[in-house]
């Protein structure tokens, strides 16, 4: 049994592992998952990012979460929030993201996830307004946002994606602890 920081209905959430590292590269290299994405990471890129988010964990409490399924303990992915400090008009600022297996799309995972993690963000560590981001050719992650009950809030052109044409046009949502 893992020792999960908190839990949903059918998710897990902790800090990352080393035994994470392989799984997650497996995700970012399949191509539907990394879709709406410049770039594939490589297996050393999955390995920074994890890295990154165990420092945010020590350093915030909190971080993209690795999520695993309570049913069998089996790794699934991320759900959490994060610092994005990137160059706009609103950050820096606290991020809620996902990304699953696509094998476990379509399940309510994300949502479910996002929800507990709003949860958390907003009664357990006090933050008071939470942004989520996407390519707006993105349509399932928007649809989370919106199942969130987050706000959209503007349509920017992302920064660190100008090069990219066909994602670089992104929507902004935002939600307000209550």
């Amino acid at each position: 049994m893992e020792n999960y920081l908190f839990k949903s209905e059918r998710l897990g959430f902790r800090n990352w592992t080393e035994k994470d590292k392989p799984k997650m590269a497996i995700i970012n290299s399949d191509s539907r998952v990394m879709e709406f994405f410049p770039s594939m990471p490589n297996k050393e890129q999955t390995e920074q990012f994890i890295d990154r988010m165990k420092d945010q964990f020590s350093k915030n409490g909190f971080c993209y979460f690795a999520v695993d399924k309570l049913e069998n303990n089996e790794f699934i992915g991320f759900i959490g929030i994060a610092e994005q400090n990137f160059e706009s008009d609103f950050t820096p600022c606290i991020d809620i993201g996902w990304r699953l297996s696509q094998k476990e799309w379509g399940k309510g995972y994300a949502t479910e996830g996002a929800k507990k993690c709003l949860d958390f963000a907003f009664n357990a560590i006090g933050l008071k307004t939470i942004k989520s981001i996407c390519p707006i050719i993105n349509d399932k992650s928007e649809r989370v946002m919106e199942k969130l009950g987050m706000k959209k809030k503007k349509i920017f052109n992302h920064p660190l994606l100008k090069e990219y044409s066909e994602l670089k046009s992104c929507v902004l949502y935002e939600k307000k602890r209550e």
